[in-house]
Formats: C-alpha cells, sequence, structure tokens
C-alpha cells in the first residue's frame, strides 16, 4: 500500500487544484496500482503540529510520510512517484 497525504486548509483554492490533480492522477493509474493508494486528508485548521509544519507551504503532498510536493502538484511527477512507490513495494 502507498499512503498519499494531502494537508492543506478549507476554503484554500491551491489545495483544491492540488486534490483534483491528485484525484486525476489517482483516477489514470492502472487499477492494480490505483487500488494500492490510499488518500489521506488533513488540514493545518484542525491540527497545531500541521500548523506549526507546513502553514506556509499548503497544499502540501507527503506519500508514506515523505514530502513530495508543496505549493504545486505536478500530475506527471506524481504519477511516476506513485508508479515507482507501487514497484517498490512489489513483491520479487
Amino acid at each position: 500500500m502507498t499512503t498519499l497525504t494531502l494537508i492543506g486548509k478549507p476554503d484554500c483554492h491551491l489545495c483544491e487544484v492540488a486534490e483534483q490533480i491528485v484525484e486525476a492522477v489517482v483516477a489514470e493509474l492502472p487499477s492494480d496500482v490505483a487500488d494500492r493508494v490510499v488518500i489521506d486528508h488533513a488540514s493545518i485548521a484542525d491540527d497545531a503540529a500541521l500548523y506549526e509544519k507546513w502553514w506556509e507551504k499548503i497544499p502540501v503532498v507527503l506519500i508514506d510520510g515523505e514530502l513530495h510536493a508543496h505549493w504545486r502538484v505536478s500530475a506527471d511527477r506524481l504519477r511516476t512517484t506513485l508508479l515507482a512507490a507501487d514497484t517498490e513495494g512489489t513483491p520479487a
């Protein structure tokens, strides 16, 4: 499984754009890969620690807890990273 965490806040235009990109990329992945992607949402408005760490960088995309992108999300880069993460997790 690959966990993609999208960190943002309510009424954030860039966060809405990032969410649309994430959803579109996951929808375009091969179904067996997409089925292994879990999308979590977190808001800096609800979590003081997230606010402290990410407030000036939202939207933020983490993949398996590691920073993938902030401010702007590239669909091509996200697709490549999700496919690579899935390959890394596949037993040999």
